[in-house]
């Protein structure tokens, strides 16, 4: 059995979700952060786990625009989210011993008169406050504020999914998932269900030095670290909203969507990473 919630722009307020918020506020489009709760019918587990989702249903970029050319593909920026959500569907049916909840924050990212603008400073649901020094670099800061509302409903382990970044396509192509983890074993369990599915995933660093690329004269941290290491800043930024919960984070923006089809996917959206994260589920062993 699902259980479907979605928090629409006023609830979110009240939670003080600002970083989300001042990315859906150029749109005419409302924001919404889609909830999906499954429970076992008897489980006697400690485990929880969290399904985080990007959700950007158009992304132009804000008013920092991207270019023209291949723009029309930007609909695809809510990969992360459609992954959790078909993960969640097969979830269901597959019934696995432990509660799961999918996170969904959806916004579109658009240039109107009321958008953020780089500069802006915004405070997230946690508290910490962001510099926004680029508006393209919106899906870290709505997930930032799922991230935090995923640990306050009681998820013990996390997975995000993200189209986040341009930068793990130079890094790594369009075969492998760029995957960080804050925990040894969370990442060994996610490579571990990727592995037996067929999704490549490559570990990628997270030493805490980078978060000296983040610095901000004006706020806790700004939202992007510049052009070297780009996919890694990306992760530290959501590292510092997943604190010490068991995380791993899968940048998929160069896996999420095949412009050829390959021997064992169709040409369009990947579906990737559905089938490692069902998997994670419905084998998790209690340690």
């Amino acid at each position: 059995q699902l259980e479907c919630e979605v928090l629409e722009r006023e609830q979110m307020e009240k939670l003080g979700m600002g970083a989300l918020l001042g990315v859906a506020q150029g749109s005419a489009e409302p924001p919404a952060l889609i909830v999906v709760r499954y429970r076992p019918a008897q489980t006697d587990s400690k485990t929880h786990l969290g399904l985080v989702g990007k959700g950007v249903t158009f992304d132009t970029g804000g008013i920092s625009i991207k270019p023209a050319d291949g723009m029309e593909k930007m609909k695809y920026d809510m990969a992360g989210g459609a992954a959790m959500l078909g993960a969640m569907r097969a979830i269901a049916q597959l019934k696995p011993a432990i509660p799961v909840t999918a996170f969904i924050p959806c916004v579109e990212n658009m240039p109107g008169s009321r958008a953020q603008r780089p500069g802006d400073i915004v405070t997230a649901m946690s508290g910490k406050t962001i510099e926004v020094i680029n508006t393209d670099a919106e899906g870290r800061l709505i997930l930032a504020d799922a991230l935090t509302y995923a640990r306050q409903q009681g998820a013990t382990h996390l997975v995000d999914a993200a189209t986040l970044t341009g930068a793990i396509v130079v890094a790594l192509g369009h075969l492998n998932v760029g995957l960080f983890a804050n925990d040894e074993a969370m990442r060994d369990r996610v490579l571990g269900a990727a592995k037996a599915e067929g999704e490549r995933m490559w570990p990628m660093p997270l030493e805490d030095d980078y978060k000296e690329y983040l610095k901000s004269a004006f706020a806790d941290l700004a939202n992007v670290g510049g052009r070297f290491g780009g996919a890694v800043t990306a992760a530290i930024f959501l590292k510092e909203f997943a604190g010490d919960t068991p995380w791993v984070h899968l940048d998929i923006a160069g896996t999420a969507w095949l412009d050829e089809c390959k021997p064992f996917l169709a040409k369009g959206p990947s579906g990737v990473p559905v089938r490692t994260l069902v998997r994670l589920a419905t084998e998790w062993k209690e340690t």
